[in-house]
């Protein structure tokens, strides 16, 4: 009989379609779960989600395997690297930035990041510059509700000139991004475990979330970054404000996000762990 494995790096089941949609959905993932012979969770909530929550499968049925990235450029030559993006976009040495990395679309909650900023703004007279790194369909809308709210801002393609908030579209060499940030957020509805958390604390940067999905798995709260409620802007404002005004808490914090990212999702450790669950399953189908 063979063996059939299935790996949810995120799911669907909120934040994206109207009920029926996703009523169709669950209902299609749990006619497979039962046709399958393991699934592979990425973080021990998405376990609990899939399992309590939307009643895919018993839980005895996933594994939890933790991703896993080669993360040594986000730890290599991050001095230059920061010096590299700084003086791109034209960022002072005393300025902090904030950077929010992923797709312009709903789920990433990017209307809420704009309104922390918002509030930050009027709580701190340490200079700050804000970076959203990537696009898609709510650009324009985006763009909007940043002038509603009174933030100087650019598109840094068409007019490369310095803002309070920029938008920079993609950027390939993320390590750059992360190296000359000091703070990075993350606002979404829903997620699996966010690559771009694994990255930044890699990079010894301190993350700002909301508590959704797996976050908890990779941030540890007052120890690497902060997490708060998907619908609490003071809070996540406040938050950023923190880490904003002590410097000390920024490199502490950065330090302990590359300690513990480092060991929990090197890749060997993910090759390690998917061979042996592989192992079990083609030993238990031969008997």
């Amino acid at each position: 009989m063979p063996v059939t494995v299935h790996t949810f790096h995120g799911h669907v089941f909120h934040s994206y379609f109207g009920a029926l949609k996703t009523k169709a959905f669950l209902e299609i993932e749990r006619w497979l779960a039962k046709r399958t012979s393991k699934i592979i969770a990425i973080s021990q909530l998405q376990k609990d989600e899939l399992s309590e929550v939307f009643k895919i499968c018993p839980p005895e049925k996933i594994a939890v395997i933790p991703l896993g990235f080669e993360l040594e450029k986000f730890t290599n030559n991050t001095d230059s690297k920061r010096q590299l993006f700084r003086q791109k976009y034209l960022v002072e040495e005393n300025e902090i930035v904030i950077s929010i990395i992923g797709r312009l679309v709903p789920v990433k909650n990017h209307y809420f990041f704009v309104d922390t900023i918002k509030q930050l703004i009027k709580n701190t007279t340490i200079p700050i510059r804000v970076f959203i790194v990537g696009d898609g369909e709510l650009r324009t809308d985006l763009e909007n509700k940043v002038a509603e709210a009174g933030i100087d801002f650019t598109d840094f393609q068409l007019s490369p000139r310095k803002a309070l908030l920029t938008f920079t579209s993609w950027i390939r060499e993320i390590e750059e991004v992360i190296a000359g940030s000091d703070i990075i957020a993350l606002t979404s509805l829903n997620e699996g475990t966010p690559s771009s958390l694994i990255e930044a604390q890699a990079g010894g940067k301190p993350v700002v979330s909301t508590d959704v999905g797996g976050v908890r798995d990779i941030v540890l709260p007052g120890i690497t970054g902060f997490v708060s409620s998907p619908h609490d802007t003071t809070t996540f404002a406040g938050n950023l404000l923190q880490l904003v005004e002590n410097k000390e808490l920024r490199i502490k914090m950065g330090g302990n996000a590359r300690s513990v990212t480092m060991d929990k999702y090197d890749l060997k450790r993910l090759m390690y762990d998917i061979e042996h669950l592989y192992s079990v399953l083609l030993n238990e189908a031969k008997h």
